[in-house]
């Protein structure tokens, strides 16, 4: 089955009670039982088990070839679930150019259970295969392209080294998706997603997701997902279902796009330097052409003048709007240091290369020659 007819069919079957297309929005907390303890089909409570919820988590799954998936409330929902599976005192090994909370969380559980987080540019895998060799580490954390620097790791690579260190490969796939990359296919064990993001694609919707190489994974943090119940509600299921539904249109228009505004802006004398793995600019340009079908809608990009001229590019801007978050179908822009990763001390950011003055572009699905405009025109 193609991606697009995926989006559409795959776990997503007509209801089988009326035959509506569309999964309806159970409105349900629990669940009328025959007798005490005798369900039907395992319905008890809605933390547990909801009808909707599990269409959209059977589609996630199929999206990224998984054994199976969870959805929770909110992509740090899923993380920290993730984390609650790891023992005190586990080690993990992680890329240094991260979201910021995805930072902040992992600096909350150093402190509060003992989690013991290592980062690391994992630009180069050959660095990875050597900090693993020394042994010892649970866990490895990816994202690819990482926020916001855009920096790639070697998914093939790196998860064949994990495996080797007998610890799991994990990859944050929000930036790319499953339509420009399938992470599982390459060798991870674990995919996690911000479906607030490109998944859901409308900036109306909040929920994360974590999806499974292995059945016996899936059914241990299953467990751990009805515990910690950070799971989302029927709604949210639904609003992220109906963007899956769209995510290859989407995407193909995002990425189109995005290569339009930084051919634009590398162009710009202006501009410092443009971070975007379509670019034959960037440094990882061959592994993103190995290692995905297409390079996404995020761009960043750092202007001559600092944070002023930045500052003041922000503030021309027409179609961009200055918000957090991304992947929705309108064009967003901010200011990383200022907004997304200020939870980053900022001699951590500017040793990794986020300077205060970098820009974050998500690029939307408007007329590609509108936003090169927009851009421009605000450059002066």
């Amino acid at each position: 089955m193609r991606f697009d007819t995926l989006a559409i069919h795959g776990g997503q079957e007509p209801d089988p009670q009326t035959g509506a297309v569309n999964v309806p929005v159970y409105l349900t907390s629990t669940y009328a039982q025959k007798a005490p303890g005798e369900t039907k089909d395992g319905y008890d409570y809605a933390r547990t088990k909801h009808p909707t919820r599990e269409v959209l988590e059977r589609s996630l799954s199929a999206l990224e070839g998984g054994a199976g998936a969870l959805a929770f409330s909110s992509g740090l929902g899923a993380l920290t679930t993730l984390l609650w599976s790891l023992s005190k005192g586990s080690r993990v090994l992680a890329c240094d150019d991260l979201y910021g909370g995805t930072y902040r969380l992992f600096e909350h559980a150093r402190r509060t259970w003992g989690l013991e987080t290592e980062y690391l540019d994992m630009s180069d895998p050959e660095r990875v295969v050597k900090w693993l060799r020394k042994g010892g580490v649970q866990m490895v954390y990816m994202e690819t392209p990482t926020n916001p620097l855009l920096r790639l790791s070697d998914i093939d690579a790196i998860s064949e080294a994990s495996r080797e260190a007998g610890a799991t490969a994990v990859v944050d796939n929000t930036f790319a998706t499953p339509y420009f990359q399938r992470p599982l296919d390459l060798g991870a064990d674990i995919v996690l997603h911000s479906t607030t993001k490109y998944l859901g694609g409308h900036s109306d919707v909040v929920g994360g997701a974590l999806v499974f190489r292995e059945k016996a994974t899936y059914e241990r943090l299953k467990w751990l997902q009805n515990a910690a119940g950070a799971i989302p509600g029927p709604l949210d299921c639904y609003l992220v279902l109906r963007g899956i539904r769209t995510l290859g249109l989407r995407m193909r228009a995002h990425a189109k796009n995005a290569e339009a505004v930084a051919r634009a802006l590398e162009a710009h004398p202006k501009v410092e330097r443009v971070l975007y793995p379509g670019l034959p600019s960037h440094p990882q340009h061959e592994l993103a052409k190995e290692q995905m079908s297409g390079f996404g809608g995020m761009v960043s990009a750092e202007l001559k003048g600092g944070l002023e001229a930045s500052k003041l590019f922000l503030s021309k801007l027409h179609y961009f709007f200055l918000a957090e978050s991304l992947g929705g179908v309108e064009s967003l822009v901010e200011a990383p240091a200022l907004m997304t990763h200020m939870s980053i001390p900022k001699a951590e950011r500017e040793k990794r290369g986020l300077t205060d003055g970098l820009i974050r572009f998500s690029v939307g699905v408007e007329d590609p020659d509108d936003l090169v405009e927009d851009v421009t025109r605000a450059l002066g």
